[in-house]
């Protein structure tokens, strides 16, 4: 079946965005490069729009070689697309979002993190909300779509490819140009075949704690250079950092971050699994599991913090959420039927969750023990689901 992704209606995104720029001033549309965010800015102003400034264009580099005169007359909702290219605008934008009343408000697409584009939340403090955008959400594709947007990843172009070749020659080429490009229009100097090499290794590091000194001996580099790189593809939306959560419980608990690959896509590209036979023979393929099912949670159930934690003795959660004042540990297992486990036990004991869940593939809901839950990864991420149901405990069982 050959996809159309511009007839892949992104509800969810759509909604963040029109509610922002409701109550903001200033919108943020974050997310790697190829993900949709033009696309999705197209629906509010169109590219031909005076209202449109893509700072890739020549001619809208031209419109903007006098900033102030440009923006300043504008009225509505105003685009600046792949902002990063001029961080000077940030000064700008501040005083024309202090205007009152207000002509304009703003939406601005960018590549990077605010951690890179530091001026922006320091400049625009109180002013500027954001918005991650990751690519296409399983809730946009639905349950026939689901396999695929593991395999391919949710980079439209990945997803929408006519083949499956095909697809994976877009991310093998995204992965080049991104490292050749990319990397060196943000004013990093790093030589693409040394962060092409650090990248595949920590494809097969996925879902694994850091151990910077053992990827630095394999790159013979130094401890502190291994954390640079990988804080700067995290900056890029390129790895995930899932934070340890630690507490004290007179155990001795890991302190260093889980690193994932965030694309599932990107990661099977860089183990060189070239389609679904592929995936189902690679001895990463739980972990690669792992890791799109904690993408996808993080996305539909938007916590206000995500963690994960593990003891030196060998229990551990896939992830730790806080949401409405509420603690939920949430397992990912590719299981046909997860059972209760000694970890999950220790976990809910020593963490004192209000609920623990285990997310899986398959299509039933079970009770493991009390406020102990399996439920199929598809009622957790799909269209319509109901974070407050999921964020409050479960009935005890026999109720």
């Amino acid at each position: 079946m050959v996809y159309n992704f511009r007839m892949i209606e992104r509800a969810t995104d759509m909604r963040l965005v029109q509610t922002a720029l409701k109550r903001s001033r200033v919108v943020a549309l974050l997310g790697p490069r190829q993900c949709g965010k033009t696309t999705l800015a197209r629906q509010f102003v169109p590219v031909n729009s005076l209202n449109y400034f893509d700072l890739e264009d020549p001619v809208s580099l031209a419109r903007l070689a006098e900033p102030d005169s440009a923006l300043r007359p504008l009225k509505g909702v105003v685009v600046i697309d792949e902002v990063q290219h001029r961080p000077q605008l940030f000064a700008l934008l501040r005083v024309l979002a202090d205007r009152k009343p207000l002509p304009a408000r703003f939406l601005i697409l960018g590549s990077a993190s605010p951690e890179l584009l530091r001026q922006s939340s320091e400049t625009l403090a109180g002013r500027l909300e954001t918005i991650p955008l990751e690519g296409f959400r399983w809730a946009d594709l639905g349950r026939k779509g689901q396999n695929r947007h593991w395999l391919r990843g949710g980079f439209p172009l990945s997803y929408t490819a006519r083949t499956e070749h095909d697809s994976l020659t877009w991310r093998r080429q995204f992965l080049q140009t991104f490292l050749e490009r990319d990397i060196p229009q943000l004013g990093i100097q790093i030589p693409a075949q040394t962060l092409r090499r650090f990248w595949s290794m920590i494809a097969h590091y996925h879902a694994q704690i850091w151990n910077g000194a053992e990827l630095a001996r394999a790159l013979g580099v130094g401890e502190t250079t291994v954390r640079r790189y990988l804080d700067l593809l995290t900056g890029v939306f390129m790895l995930r950092q899932l934070p340890p959560w630690f507490a004290n419980l007179g155990k001795r608990q890991v302190k260093a971050p889980k690193v994932y690959v965030r694309d599932s896509g990107l990661l099977h590209a860089l183990l060189g699994i070239p389609d679904r036979r592929g995936l189902e023979l690679h001895p990463k393929i739980g972990a690669s599991w792992e890791g799109y099912a904690i993408e996808e949670l993080l996305k539909a159930l938007k916590p206000d913090e995500a963690y994960f934690w593990a003891t030196h003795q060998g229990a551990e959660l896939d992830l730790l959420l806080f949401k409405h004042g509420r603690r939920i540990g949430i397992e990912c297992k590719r299981q046909d039927a997860p059972t209760l486990t000694p970890s999950m036990r220790i976990a809910m004991n020593d963490l004192k969750l209000d609920r623990l869940l285990v997310a899986y593939p398959g299509d039933h809901r079970y009770a493991l023990s009390e406020n102990m839950d399996v439920m199929p990864l598809v009622e957790l991420i799909g269209p319509g689901v109901d974070v407050r149901e999921v964020f409050k405990p479960a009935r005890r069982l026999g109720r």
